[in-house]
């Protein structure tokens, strides 16, 4: 299908999402990519990943620009020729990509009950604590969404997930929260926003200044 939804998060800050329902040749005829795109096209292994990497760039191409303006510096952060900032994530059935004129984080994720035998690896469980199974679910895929959405934005190896990125408690009503990353000495602010889309939790952060 083509795109499945755009969700305007500020005046400067759209989230694009495609639902992925194609098969592998009709999202390949479909797509531009460049020769370095093309090659880890072809070096993937699993089919829903080369989907997932296809329905990206279709989304760009829906915004009228392209894999040819996508780019990647020397840590694998991806950006965007010109002024706009770029976050990119998928999963299973959804691609979805962040466009905004501030540095922003994207991360997608599927609602399942396993995220719950981890999360006492990534984040603080009393979270967790007097809500239903469901809810339980759908916080901690939020919190989780959190901390990689920060490690995007600032995109330094020997983050902890546990150890140095905090969230504020909230409840899933509030559909935003608020999170600090503490490393070398130094305190960050971030704004979260999230939401469900299906049986997927998206979760958007931004640096506070």
């Amino acid at each position: 299908m083509p795109l499945y939804k755009v969700i305007i998060l500020s005046n400067n800050t759209k989230l694009y999402l495609w639902k992925i329902t194609e098969d592998f040749n009709t999202l390949y005829k479909e797509v531009k990519l460049n020769a370095t795109s093309l090659s880890r096209l072809e070096n993937m292994k699993s089919e829903s990943h080369q989907k997932a990497f296809m329905a990206v760039r279709m989304l760009l191409q829906h915004i009228k620009h392209s894999d040819f303006d996508l780019y990647y510096d020397d840590k694998g952060k991806p950006h965007l020729k010109g002024e706009k900032h770029i976050s990119i994530s998928h999963s299973n059935g959804f691609s979805a990509i962040l466009i905004s004129d501030e540095s922003i984080g994207l991360d997608i994720e599927q609602l399942k009950e396993k995220i719950l035998k981890i999360a006492s690896r990534f984040m603080n469980v009393h979270h967790l604590e007097n809500l239903s199974t469901e809810d339980k679910v759908k916080k901690a895929t939020v919190i989780w969404g959190i901390k990689e959405s920060i490690f995007k934005i600032k995109n330094e190896t020997g983050i902890s997930f546990p150890n140095d990125i905090f969230e504020e408690d909230f409840s899933w009503e509030d559909k935003k929260a608020t999170a600090t990353l503490k490393l070398n000495n130094k305190e960050e602010n971030f704004q979260i926003l999230f939401d469900a889309i299906e049986d997927y939790i998206f979760v958007c952060a931004f640096e506070k200044k």
